[in-house]
């Protein structure tokens, strides 16, 4: 696999290649079809102004979250943009049969030829009664325990060679290799490459000993950043995918013409996030909403913690933010995901983001 696959090129002033993570959110007064029209706009700014990729992550039994069909939204991307690397940030595995998973990223890579990555996590993305909704079984723990298992079979189906023997050798993923080796096939030279995500040191170091690229959730572990993206890099072998490790990092920030409306947007987000947290999802409230809302002494707390770790302000206070965080962790890639109540300010954050790093505007 070509490491151009992997390795992004950064544009303007950016330290990095710069990318997006759109969760598709639903604010208050909004609908699932302006959320997923709004991220229709974004995919095609973010290709017009040259970040590097647009990932969708999944997430289930979340008002304010439309984003529970990765492959459904990205073939849709697909077919709006041109250029751009789309993928999932990511699909977790657990979740799903690999077969599956292995159908529908080669059905996206026959749709999108060489743009395509498959981003991948061993956590449910939402609560112990939906996963178990999801995977029709209680034993939880049995999905994230198996997930090096359930990786090397997934990557089996996605290679097609599974050994002689196996009960599965003669079960293929379509679109696939297959093809290429039935009567008259031609099949791509393209294969998603595979990405791990994580938010602590397992996925890290399974990242690192199978020498594959790395996503780590510092959006809403930044604690664990640095730790788990040392432990990556110690842990790295090169691979046929990767002669050296590359890490990137999911960043919330949000930019705004003026500096405190970044503030309210970013106080209506966190408000969405305490009611998450307390077992309360809903959409994402607006910013007068936020401003109204009687903050509890531990919700507050939890605001403040949150909010540390949010980029926010003028353009040029989230670029040197970004630098900073760049600095401090070395980081191969930004991925920046920009929560807020508007769609268009969602999409206007990326916009002034790209303004503030000179990145192309054709």
């Amino acid at each position: 696999m070509a490491a151009d696959e992997i390795r992004g090129e950064g544009h303007g002033t950016a330290p990095v290649p710069l990318s997006v993570l759109d969760l598709v959110t639903v604010g208050a007064g909004h609908t699932a079809t302006e959320a997923l029209r709004t991220g229709v706009a974004l995919s095609r700014l973010a290709e017009r102004r040259g970040y590097h990729r647009y990932w969708v992550a999944e997430h289930h039994s979340m008002p304010g979250v439309a984003s529970s069909s990765p492959a459904v939204i990205l073939a849709h991307i697909a077919a709006h943009t041109e250029r751009i690397r789309l993928g999932s940030g990511g699909v977790m595995l657990p979740n799903h049969a690999p077969l599956v998973i292995a159908e529908q990223f080669g059905t996206l890579e026959a749709l999108a030829p060489g743009r395509i990555d498959l981003g991948l996590g061993r956590a449910p993305g939402t609560d112990g009664a939906t996963a178990a909704a999801l995977r029709r079984t209680e034993h939880l723990n049995e999905g994230a325990d198996d997930f090096p298992q359930q990786l090397a079979e997934l990557t089996r189906f996605l290679d097609d060679d599974f050994p002689d023997g196996h009960p599965y050798r003669r079960i293929h993923a379509v679109p696939g290799p297959i093809q290429a080796t039935s009567p008259g096939g031609v099949q791509s030279p393209h294969r998603p490459p595979l990405w791990l995500l994580g938010s602590s040191g397992f996925s890290a170091r399974l990242a690192g000993m199978l020498g594959l690229p790395f996503a780590f959730a510092h959006h809403f572990s930044a604690q664990n950043t640095i730790p788990a993206l040392d432990l990556y890099r110690e842990s790295f072998r090169p691979s046929a995918v990767l002669a050296k490790p590359y890490a990137l990092i999911g960043v919330a920030a949000l930019a705004t013409d003026d500096e405190r409306e970044a503030r309210r947007q970013v106080l209506a987000a966190a408000l969405n996030m305490v009611r998450l947290r307390t077992g309360r999802p809903g959409l994402v409230p607006t910013p007068e909403e936020a401003e109204a809302y009687a903050f509890s002494p531990m919700e507050q707390d939890f605001i403040s913690s949150w909010n540390a770790n949010v980029i926010h302000g003028t353009p040029d206070e989230v670029r040197s933010g970004l630098d900073d965080l760049h600095k401090r962790t070395g980081a191969d890639e930004l991925m920046i995901t920009s929560n807020a109540h508007s769609g268009d300010v969602r999409v206007r954050s990326y916009e002034l983001i790209a303004d503030a790093y000179g990145l192309p505007t054709a």
